[in-house]
């Protein structure tokens, strides 16, 4: 019984890991859609599911090694930083031209954001 949850763990983490290479994909089209972070998760999953997946994503010719700097040392390079919160402050910003949220509202989401941003500003560059 044990092999048989075993393997439905698996094929749980595989499909997780398919999904966030597609949103990855999509992220990668839509500029407001990070592809990064679902990259990274996707590998996360595929760790526990495929090695050969795993492997595909960090040989993977232009995500390769960015996801091979985050794995072995948290590090992001300074043009994905920059990337990363310039297409936060361009969100925010449709968000709020789109939206006209609430002044509460606006306030959560800019602190959540800001949040965000200081993670990956204070991240260490690539080693």
């Amino acid at each position: 019984m044990a092999q048989h949850t075993d393997k439905v763990k698996q094929a749980i983490w595989l499909a997780a890991g398919l999904v966030m290479v597609a949103l990855g994909v999509i992220g990668a089209f839509l500029p407001l859609m990070p592809t990064t972070i679902f990259l990274i998760m996707a590998g996360w999953c595929f760790a526990r599911s495929s090695p050969r997946l795993e492997a595909w994503l960090l040989n993977h010719p232009r995500f390769g090694g960015l996801l091979r700097d985050w794995r072995d040392y948290r590090a992001i390079p300074r043009r994905a930083k920059i990337a990363a919160c310039a297409g936060m402050v361009l969100g925010f910003c449709l968000f709020w031209l789109g939206v006209h949220p609430a002044p509460l509202l606006a306030v959560a989401v800019a602190a959540g954001l800001a949040a965000c941003g200081a993670y990956v500003v204070t991240r260490p560059g690539r080693p």
